[in-house]
């Protein structure tokens, strides 16, 4: 049985920090790209992040240079540092066993078969 679960979300300030965990069982996520996503209130699923099957980073343009994504083979985990969040990130983040984002001018996408996704963790950045 896979599971995706996130955890590390909360209600933090303009400024601060979170890093959110996915943790993932069922599966072997060594080589399989794994995003994240994110849906705001009102709008749409978005892809944010994809650390790739082949080991390359990806991020949307709203958070490069402010969240880092990275992966734990071992532990079967995937990560998401964000720093300098602001109001405009709150949403429900989503891990899954996919990538699909605009980054930069290009549209990446890795998908082997396997959607999967977690039930997502709440993120509220508020003053």
């Amino acid at each position: 049985q896979v599971q995706l679960v996130e955890s590390g979300g909360g209600l933090v300030q303009p400024g601060e920090s979170l890093m959110l965990t996915c943790e993932v069982s069922g599966f072997t996520i060594e080589k399989s790209g794994m995003g994240w996503f994110r849906q705001a209130p009102g709008q749409e699923r978005e892809g944010i992040s994809c650390t790739a099957g082949r080991g390359d980073e990806y991020y949307h343009d709203s958070v490069k240079g402010r969240f880092t994504v990275s992966r734990d083979n071992g532990k079967n985990t995937v990560y998401l540092q964000m720093n300098s969040l602001k109001p405009e990130d709150t949403a429900v983040y989503y891990c899954a066993s996919r990538c699909g984002l605009h980054a930069g001018t290009t549209y990446y996408n890795e998908y082997y078969g396997m959607d999967y996704w977690g039930k997502g963790t709440v993120v509220n950045v508020s003053s």
